[in-house]
């Protein structure tokens, strides 16, 4: 019986983990004025270059959000053949609702060319939060937008090429914030995904 409890709190553990995140507010840590980030995609690995100069609260958020787990199990949820794969809404929504605070714009010191990242947004002024896009080709008409690129792909393009496309922007914001990756698993079973997003050591 003694072993059957212990499992049983392990399981409750675990279960609380997520959960756990959710409600723990969002950290600000200074980024490193350079970081790699190693991503373990469902097409293969990649590793993202940031480079704090170019948009300091980006990086800042990115770095924040990656420490956090934030990105482990995201689904690519609209992918535009030939212009960019969006990404960060969490698996759980409960996630992405303690994390939905926005930041200030950064000024765009750098194109938007293919390979490099930057954080999606509404269209107002000061409206990121946790989205973000990877181009897949040279975007440079973003830049008049505010979308600031704060890193590069240095490793692995191959694999973000590969992301599966066919939903295009079929998938539902509204209800993935809503209900994570249950509605995307059951609706858009094909999407590819982050496995995990951790700081290169």
């Amino acid at each position: 019986m003694r072993k059957l409890s212990l499992i049983a709190s392990f399981a409750a553990l675990l279960a609380g983990s997520s959960a756990l995140l959710a409600q723990k507010a969002p950290t600000n840590d200074k980024a490193p004025e350079t970081y790699r980030v190693n991503l373990d995609l469902s097409t293969g690995p990649v590793v993202i270059e940031v480079t704090r100069s170019l948009a300091p609260v980006g990086a800042d958020r990115f770095y924040n959000l990656v420490k956090a787990k934030f990105f482990d199990g995201a689904r690519f949820f609209r992918v535009v053949p030939g212009f960019m794969a969006q990404f960060g809404l969490a698996a759980d929504p409960k996630v992405s609702q303690a994390w939905d605070v926005s930041i200030q714009d950064d000024p765009v010191h750098t194109t938007n060319a293919r390979g490099t990242i930057t954080f999606a947004a509404t269209g107002a002024p000061n409206s990121r939060s946790t989205q973000l896009f990877i181009n897949f080709a040279d975007n440079k008409f973003l830049d008049a937008q505010r979308f600031a690129p704060f890193g590069k792909i240095v490793s692995g393009m191959e694999n973000v090429d590969k992301i599966y496309s066919g939903d295009r922007e079929r998938p539902d914001q509204g209800r993935i914030t809503a209900e994570g990756n249950a509605y995307l698993q059951k609706e858009f079973p094909n999407l590819d995904y982050i496995k995990t997003a951790r700081i290169a050591q």
